[in-house]
């Protein structure tokens, strides 16, 4: 699926708690039905990025790991 993305994070290099500190910001100037792509070196985020959607009911539209850069694209819910 090939989504239009509004905004990509660029996290690479960082490590937890970081990558999701910055989705968190990111997606407060951001409008919902909004597509992020976060792009993170970071394996925890594996575990972290589904888990911040899950709990505050964003869509994990696409994940990915390419050559050690994880890939995730997230739909925007309500706030």
């Amino acid at each position: 699926m090939n989504e239009k993305v509004d905004n990509i994070l660029d996290t690479k290099g960082l490590l937890c708690p970081e990558p999701v500190m910055m989705l968190h910001q990111a997606v407060k100037k951001m409008a919902v039905g909004d597509v992020i792509e976060v792009q993170a070196t970071d394996p925890s985020t594996t575990r972290d990025i589904p888990k911040f959607c899950l709990f505050l009911g964003h869509e994990l539209v696409a994940d990915k790991e390419t050559d050690g850069v994880y890939y995730y694209t997230i739909r925007l819910a309500e706030r």
